[in-house]
């Protein structure tokens, strides 16, 4: 039994969260000082309490699973595993409810051989100057940024490709010509389309050049992000929900540096916080998408994603988010996130504005 799966419950959310994505087997068990289980913390259980409340500093036990299913043996746990659907983790407690061992199946554990995305096109936004990264993108287009020994696109494509993706999009504008000479030389196991917009017309609006050509269900991303996510339980969240466009979403954590003061109407303070932290979610430039939203589209509209979903909101259409921890999202949309970037990756070499 791995201890790092084995958690107090003096802890709060936001600790939780982090001990979440340092584990890789992506659950925690929550106990009590005389190791009574109390109660189980998994990514659904996380996903579930950032929709829900923005109290980050909470107890641990404002987010977890209070009545989890527990077995007295092994063996009970494998035959439970056998003929019902598989459970995230088989704690096993003594009579008085001790925590004594956990069984998790080889079903349970995070895979990257699923296929869940196999009929599903990528669409990556790769037509940007990327303006925040000169002088860099004087000379690369954004999306060839090298980030360790690939390009920040062939970065995305491939956590996608891992997951089965086998039909690749790129709008390009910006240094198109770049783009298409580099990933025509690369050996590929993804077909890959370039749609080049003839003027930039936004974050969303090039999706109405896929007109006729995508007919599915199909993810929307930026060039400048990865995301490390259960793709496979995004994509089952969308369609479940009926979601016309589902946001992936960062659970972000800022503290502000001043001390606030809440006042009453009548002027007198009621409330005095000393750098309070604030929690939200943000949206990470990933995106599910129904092909109407393309077929909706005005030809060559400038307009932004967020613009088209308002739109959709607006109708009574369902827009909906799947939320994901802020270390699971990368951005390197600047050189401060880029060298977050590359130390998340392992990447030894900093990027900055001189040798």
């Amino acid at each position: 039994m791995n201890s790092s799966n084995i958690t107090s419950d003096k802890i709060s959310i936001r600790d939780a969260i982090q001990l979440l994505d340092a584990n890789i087997e992506k659950f925690l068990c929550i106990v009590n000082q005389e190791q009574i289980l109390l109660g189980l913390f998994t990514q659904g259980d996380m996903r579930k309490y950032l929709l829900n409340n923005d109290d980050m500093s909470a107890s641990i036990t404002k987010g977890m699973n209070k009545n989890p299913i527990t077995f007295f043996s092994r063996e009970e746990a494998i035959a439970h595993s056998k003929d019902n659907k598989p459970l995230v983790v088989y704690p096993i407690v003594d009579t008085k409810g001790r925590l004594t061992d956990y069984y998790i199946t080889g079903e349970t554990a995070f895979k990257e051989n699923k296929n869940p995305l196999e009929n599903i096109p990528l669409v990556i936004m790769a037509g940007g100057k990327g303006t925040r990264l000169y002088p860099y993108t004087k000379i690369l287009p954004k999306a060839l940024i090298p980030i360790g020994d690939l390009t920040i696109s062939e970065r995305i494509i491939q956590q996608f490709t891992n997951w089965g993706c086998k039909e690749v999009y790129l709008i390009l504008n910006h240094k198109s010509s770049m783009i298409r000479a580099y990933y025509e030389e690369l050996n590929k196991n993804y077909k890959i389309h370039y749609i080049e917009e003839k003027e930039f017309l936004g974050t969303g609006g090039g999706l109405s050049l896929l007109k006729g050509l995508i007919h599915s269900t199909f993810i929307l991303s930026n060039c400048d992000i990865l995301v490390n996510a259960d793709y496979d339980c995004i994509l089952k969240t969308h369609l479940v929900q009926h979601n016309m466009i589902t946001f992936v979403a960062a659970s972000k954590n800022i503290v502000i540096p001043y001390g606030i003061i809440s006042t009453s109407s009548d002027g007198q303070v009621v409330k005095m916080q000393e750098k309070p932290e604030m929690s939200f979610l943000t949206n990470t430039g990933l995106y599910v998408i129904e092909p109407q939203v393309i077929d909706e589209l005005k030809n060559n509209e400038f307009i932004h994603i967020t613009d088209i979903a308002q739109r959709y909101i607006d109708k009574g259409n369902k827009v909906g988010v799947f939320p994901i921890s802020s270390r699971a999202w990368l951005d390197m949309g600047q050189f401060n996130e880029m060298e977050t970037m590359l130390k998340e990756l392992g990447i030894e070499k900093e990027i900055s504005g001189h040798d």
